[in-house]
């Protein structure tokens, strides 16, 4: 895989390196360091470690100097929501990162490449490939640009079903899930959750494991409900 054109993903992530082993040892996962004896073959575990670091006090920093209303709880979880695997993994799908990450040949037919652990892991080792090789505040630029934008969205998405439970229940109501579909092999399988509530939604929405697939479906709800006039609390 590593002769993916990685200048594109420079392009769309606003970033040059100087070092461009920092961005291949950033996209590598252990599956493929493994199958590979040459020395200069690492995964990008460490660089995950420092890049978790860098996006911990980024987004710390940003709730601290931009929402001035809110008490420790409520600045934890909302970095926490910022944080948080599946978030992250959007993130990181928006800007193409999962198409460059190198894996395993096992890895990748058992749809490593669509899991949200490995493609956050490798959008945290490219914040960390971003520290070492430009300091802090590419770093900071790049988790800003990146990852701190949309934050209600995201916070939205993170609380979908206790949000959606809120609004449903103040309407003397019920959510209902089901698991209507799936889809793939047995080691790659998408299912299709379905939410409703009779007179007010009945959305779809997959994911790729029962419970992303009912979050994603909860977040749909939410959107249509918005367009209807419901107003979505934010939980702090």
């Amino acid at each position: 895989m590593y002769n993916k054109n990685l200048s594109e993903l420079m392009d769309k992530i606003n970033y040059q390196f100087k070092d461009i082993n920092l961005l291949k040892n950033a996209l590598t996962h252990s599956s493929y360091a493994n199958e590979k004896t040459i020395k200069k073959y690492k995964d990008n575990e460490r660089l995950e470690f420092l890049g978790d670091a860098v996006l911990e006090l980024t987004s710390s920093d940003y709730i601290y100097k931009n929402y001035s209303n809110m008490n420790e709880g409520q600045m934890t979880r909302l970095r926490a929501s910022i944080v948080c695997e599946p978030t992250l993994a959007i993130c990181a799908r928006a800007i193409g990162i999962d198409n460059f990450i190198m894996l395993g040949k096992g890895e990748e037919l058992t749809g490593g490449r669509k899991r949200d652990s490995i493609v956050s892991d490798a959008c945290e080792a490219v914040i960390g490939a971003i520290y070492l090789d430009g300091g802090f505040a590419n770093a900071k630029e790049f988790v800003k640009s990146f990852i701190l934008n949309d934050l209600e969205s995201k916070q939205l998405f993170y609380d979908s079903k206790t949000i959606l439970q809120e609004v449903v229940q103040a309407a003397h109501k019920e959510v209902v899930y089901e698991i209507i579909g799936e889809s793939g092999p047995e080691h790659d399988k998408d299912f299709i959750a379905s939410a409703k509530v009779n007179g007010m939604f009945h959305v779809t929405a997959k994911g790729h494991t029962k419970k992303h697939a009912e979050q994603h479906a909860a977040y749909e709800a939410l959107v249509e409900l918005k367009k209807q006039g419901y107003e979505i609390p934010i939980r702090k």
